[in-house]
């Protein structure tokens, strides 16, 4: 433990307080060895992100050691976060001295020993491998493709991500080795905060939680407002359903949260901070609890840091994953132990924020960003995006594609590339009919709008969200409708009940919409009348509490259902006048019609009708009672003659 301790703070002498970079020969020596450029024996990478243990990532750990255990190896095996491509989980990357590392996508338990006895025999087949890391100073292997070649990678900027996936989340060590730690102790040994907030003001950063406010505005705001204490919180509640970039970057790389969080703290005048982060979140929450002790224990947090006089506490708080929370004054009161409710606002968090104290809010996106601009200057940080939007965005990207995973592109890249050119097309081939940006609150866009760029001016111009990076990709077996309903029922379910608007106007919206996709008991009743004014009043009634709503949540819940009647008005209608639903999706308007020259009469669909709704005799054409008919589709699922038919 001492020399652990030792050697820790013998990096922190040599690379994070020596700001020109010219290092001894020891201190390459000990950086070549944490960077794995010079490695001593053999290493063996996990992918132990929530994605990838949800993929069996920690059953393929247990083999690896048991592989290990019985066949008398000795090999470092690291524990690393998410790399990126969700859908080739759970990943396990293998990396000989002197010879390049190896990513293998798929790796269940039942694979790892044939291929570590590939691995360690130095004759790899191509089973599962997903590409080799380009490092010039290692060898690589014949007729393996460079995973940074591969368009899932090629086409990305990760500068947010380029450490994911291969830096061990447990180790200081690694961290300091890439400079971790370096741009907050210049920062408070070199710069004073009004000149910090100037650098932020001028890279031009922009809150990547969904508003896109300039940051370095607000942290000018909460500075100039006087004050005994100050607080800086990190949105870490990342309840948007699909989307999950929050949790990757924390879970991949901690430190560098805590590191954004002390710069963004210092450059405001705060003393504490806090990271409010869903429960739920274990692996993050694990994490990020080991990275706070380190950084106390060598000094980078705690009373008079590196000797400047800055002093910083940060404290954890797990919320209970409310979506409202993710609006700024409802997180702050959870914060402080009240309901999460959205407040009025002015006064803003910058003038009275937690327990009425100036307070900044950031998430851990735009936080992940700052020890960046610091390190290699504002202008860096300009030249990539566009004029308007700087910097990168992450996406996670998630649906039909053929990829999934996390996305990083510069502003400027459009929403096709990113589903064609990064996530490799739809599968099977198939047709593209929407993409959901943004979340549920976000908006729907068709196939003939993709070529939209990601940049806040223009999607500003089309009245769309980005939202905090959510994209949802499907195909043309998706229901428009049926989609929409579920992002309703979700919002009215989140909704924090406060105000009129957003209380009864999403709950009215998804009754209207639970209408449409139903079909009417009796043609002759109200209901059917009610199904017509429901459709006719949908729009205005989304525009009224869109108008009205008191937060972000209500203002933007009615996104989903304006943005599906602008593009899609056609699926609406064919589920009010024709009682159908194209991608037969929403079963209650399925017609079922047993085709009477297929039909064989062997009478499995009669017997197995719930309703009763079959008639027929043996060997003879049977008939369905539509009147009677539920639409369950039973008849349809086992009938072996494909004899029935969907309208």
């Amino acid at each position: 433990m001492e020399d652990a301790t030792a050697n820790t703070q013998f990096l922190i002498d040599n690379l994070v307080l020596n700001f020109t970079n010219e290092y001894s020969d020891e201190v390459h020596r000990r950086r070549e060895l944490l960077l794995r450029d010079n490695l001593r024996k053999p290493v063996i990478y996990v992918g132990m992100g929530t994605c990838g243990i949800a993929a069996g990532a920690q059953q393929t750990l247990t083999a690896i050691q048991e592989y290990l255990t019985n066949n008398r190896l000795d090999a470092d095996v690291v524990e690393v976060g998410c790399f990126g491509l969700c859908s080739a989980e759970p990943l396990m990357d293998f990396q000989m001295p002197g010879k390049a590392r190896v990513s293998f996508q798929k790796v269940q338990a039942a694979d790892v020993a044939p291929l570590l006895d590939e691995c360690f025999h130095n004759q790899l087949s191509g089973s599962h491998v997903l590409g080799q890391v380009r490092n010039e100073s290692h060898e690589y292997y014949h007729n393996l493709p460079i995973i940074n070649d591969l368009p899932f990678i090629k086409h990305q900027k990760r500068i947010l991500l380029y450490d994911c996936g291969e830096i061990a989340p447990a180790s200081l060590d690694e961290y300091l080795a890439r400079d971790g730690y370096k741009a907050f102790m210049k920062t408070i040994l070199s710069y004073p905060p009004e000149e910090v907030c100037d650098i932020i003001a001028r890279s031009e950063l922009r809150g990547r939680g969904g508003g896109g406010f300039p940051t370095g505005e607000k942290w000018k705001r909460v500075r100039s407002n006087a004050a005994d204490q100050k607080y800086l919180i990190c949105n870490a509640d990342e309840s948007d359903p699909g989307a999950y970039m929050d949790r990757a970057l924390v879970e991949g790389n901690p430190h560098r949260l805590l590191e954004g969080i002390a710069i963004a703290a210092y450059a405001i005048g705060a003393t504490k901070a806090y990271i409010y982060i869903r429960s739920d979140y274990h692996v993050a929450v694990k994490r990020l609890k080991l990275a706070l002790e380190q950084a106390y224990s060598f000094g980078f947090l705690g009373s008079s840091i590196g000797k400047s006089g800055f002093k910083l506490q940060i404290y954890l708080r797990e919320g209970p994953g409310a979506f409202v929370c993710g609006e700024e004054t409802a997180l702050i009161k959870s914060l402080e132990g009240r309901r999460g409710v959205p407040t009025n606002k002015p006064p803003y968090p910058s003038e009275k924020g937690l327990f009425k104290k100036p307070t900044a809010v950031n998430n851990v996106e735009t936080l992940a960003n700052v020890p960046l601009i610091l390190l290699h200057g504002p202008e860096w940080f300009r030249q990539i995006g566009t004029a308007t939007s700087t910097g990168t965005k992450l996406f996670a990207l998630t649906g039909d594609t053929l990829h999934t995973g996390l996305v990083e592109v510069p502003f400027g890249t459009t929403v096709h590339d990113i589903i064609y050119t990064i996530g490799g097309g739809l599968k099977e081939d198939k047709k593209l009919k929407a993409v959901q940006i943004g979340g549920p609150s976000g908006s729907l866009i068709p196939e003939s709008q993709t070529d939209i760029t990601i940049d806040y001016k223009s999607f500003d111009a089309e009245n769309l969200i980005m939202g905090s990076g959510g994209m949802v990709v499907m195909d043309d077996t998706k229901c428009i409708v049926d989609i929409v309903k579920y992002f309703i029922d979700f919002l009215q379910k989140e909704s924090c009940g406060k105000c009129i608007p957003c209380r009864e106007g999403t709950n009215r919206m998804y009754k209207i919409l639970e209408a449409i996709t139903h079909r009417p008991v009796k043609d002759d009743t109200h209901e059917s009348l009610s199904r017509f004014k429901g459709i006719m009043q949908l729009e205005s009634l989304a525009s009224v509490i869109k108008e009205t709503s008191l937060c972000g949540l209500g203002k933007t819940a009615p996104n989903p259902v304006l943005t599906a009647l602008k593009w899609f008005g056609e699926e609406f209608e064919e589920h009010i006048y024709e009682r159908r639903c194209r991608a037969n999706v929403c079963k209650d308007l399925r017609t079922f019609i047993i085709s009477a020259d297929r039909c064989t009469g062997c009478m499995v669909c009669l017997r197995k009708c719930p309703e009763d709704a079959i008639v027929g005799s043996a060997l003879a054409p049977h008939f369905i009672l539509q009147e009677k008919c539920n639409s369950c589709g039973i008849c349809f699922d086992v009938c072996k003659f494909t004899a029935i038919d969907i309208l």
